[in-house]
């Protein structure tokens, strides 16, 4: 078997492509918990001043909406440019893996936000208005009414935004951020090599298919409740 991978895969060092996978879990964790941690009370934010809200604030709302739009205009590879001065007074670096993960959360917090925005305005008015009804403080609704009620979206929220950042942390490659990503940029465009390429491209694939296949499972579940 290793013989034959050896023929078929020549220029394949698995155990740079086992490091490389490392580095690329290592981006989507940290990332994705920045990302969430910050993108959930802005998307909460969002939807507690959006229109027809308890806490309707037409200025803030918009400022609020206008930032995120923008950041989520912002083709990836350029932020990931722009961000280089800004990653390096905050990390010391603008490579490897600690490069990776701020343009990573700022690329994908105001999208996060945007789906739990979604996920919230989908929850029934009815379940806040009969928690307002019984006195219930703004963190009461928000932390007992309105985030039990859209877990099953935010979950998907997360799921989705897991898979975006597989693709974004493929893409920092570009300015040699580590990972799956750099490794297909090094090897299989810059010195023509297929093989690394089409094995980094295969990981990425299955890595995609179990965050999908978890994340459905969660929202699911949540959905039973």
């Amino acid at each position: 078997m290793e013989a034959l991978l050896t023929r078929l895969l020549p220029n394949v060092d698995w155990a740079e492509i086992g490091y490389a996978s490392l580095d690329t879990l290592s981006m989507l964790g940290g990332s994705l918990l920045f990302t969430v941690l910050l993108g959930l009370p802005l998307g909460v934010l969002l939807f507690l001043t959006g229109p027809r809200q308890m806490f309707e604030q037409k200025a803030l709302y918009g400022v609020l909406s206008l930032l995120v739009n923008i950041l989520r205009s912002v083709p990836f590879v350029i932020l990931l440019i722009v961000m280089i001065p800004f990653t390096v007074l905050v990390t010391g670096t603008s490579l490897g893996v600690a490069g990776a993960i701020p343009p990573l959360v700022v690329g994908a917090t105001p999208f996060f936000a945007r789906l739990v925005e979604t996920a919230l305005r989908e929850v029934d008015r009815g379940i806040i208005e009969a928690t307002q009804a019984m006195g219930a403080s703004t963190r009461q609704i928000v932390l007992n009414a309105l985030l039990p009620e859209a877990l099953p979206g935010i979950f998907a929220a997360v799921t989705v935004t897991a898979i975006t950042l597989v693709s974004y942390t493929a893409m920092s490659g570009l300015i040699g951020g580590g990972g799956l990503g750099d490794l297909a940029v090094r090897y299989g465009y810059q010195r023509y090599q297929p093989d690394v390429m089409l094995v980094t491209v295969v990981l990425l694939l299955v890595l995609v298919q179990i965050l999908q296949s978890a994340g459905d499972k969660l929202v699911v579940h949540f959905s039973r409740k």
